[in-house]
């Protein structure tokens, strides 16, 4: 675990209190088990419902403000979000796939292909902060990010996972990481300790005018063509807001009410009532889909991402 992260007094140096789970994470409530194996793992969190909270981790992965503007002012055009959304969306998605699902040598295929684009997301004089995507502090908080949206969306989905299966769902998340160049050492050995480092380096999410310019303009799909942008902006950003933490949503100035809470854990009821009726090769055929067209692509020698 970064060093600099662990702190484990009671209070900060500044006197304000610590972080705790019910400011850095979502509620919640449901414990009722809903068709699920015993002892599930990521491979297990693959369902298509696991990426609704897409936006939401993108705008908690740039709650640092370090990596909000390596994203904003990446010079990778061919990459960037507001201007390829679909190819960011399938590199991103294909990632997690690679990272989950992938050999050792296909990760570091990927890893490979991944930093060449990431040899040019670097500061200049011009920025605001100093950063370079090959930080391994931003890294993790980034991989640390993506292993809470497939936390979160698993437990809404079949309900709050009891310690034990909580720690062997967790056992092999440091591939999200690895798969670049997050170390194992740097990556909590268990899952009390991953929720040390979460909620101590959620206290260094900030998020200045530009940067919730950004996350507005995500979540109101200012990316994608207007008949599409019409069609779902309404259903993206109630799920965006729902799958933000409290503290996010408060350093974002979003509006989340009991009502909305209620609401949105309703819906996942609806939702996880419907999933257990369709095959796995249905809820998960993205992924698997995604690793086909990896391994065809690394046959072929063309281009990864």
């Amino acid at each position: 675990m970064p060093r600099n992260y662990v702190d484990l007094d009671e209070n900060r140096l500044d006197g304000r209190p610590r972080l705790t789970t019910d400011r850095t994470r979502i509620t919640i409530t449901s414990t009722r088990k809903r068709w699920i194996r015993k002892n599930p793992d990521l491979t297990d969190a693959l369902d298509f419902w696991s990426f609704a909270g897409a936006a939401a981790n993108v705008a908690m992965q740039i709650g640092w403000p370090e990596v909000a503007y390596g994203v904003m002012e990446s010079k990778v055009e061919s990459g960037a979000l507001m201007h390829h959304p679909w190819k960011r969306a399938r590199t991103t998605t294909q990632y997690l796939a690679v990272a989950i699902l992938g050999t050792d040598a296909e990760r570091h295929a990927y890893r490979e292909a991944v930093n060449g684009a990431h040899r040019h997301v670097r500061s200049d004089e011009n920025s605001p902060v100093a950063y370079n995507a090959f930080n391994r502090e931003l890294q993790m908080w980034v991989a640390a990010c993506l292993y809470i949206g497939f936390e979160d969306s698993h437990q809404l989905l079949h309900g709050i996972l009891p310690p034990d299966e909580l720690e062997h769902f967790y056992r092999k998340a440091s591939t999200l990481g690895t798969t670049l160049q997050v170390t194992e050492e740097m990556w909590p050995a268990t899952r009390a300790d991953f929720e040390v480092y979460w909620n101590t380096a959620c206290e260094r999410v900030e998020f200045d005018d530009r940067t919730k310019r950004f996350v507005n303009d995500l979540v109101d799909l200012r990316m994608i063509a207007w008949p599409l942008r019409f069609q779902f902006h309404n259903l993206l950003r109630f799920l965006t807001i729902g799958f933000l933490p409290p503290l996010f949503r408060e350093k974002l100035d979003l509006e989340w009410t009991e009502d909305d809470r209620r609401r949105f854990e309703h819906l996942f009821i609806f939702v996880a009532f419907v999933n257990r009726f369709l095959p796995k090769f249905v809820r998960h055929g993205g992924s698997y889909v995604l690793m086909r067209d990896l391994r065809r692509r690394i046959n072929k020698g063309t281009k990864l991402i």
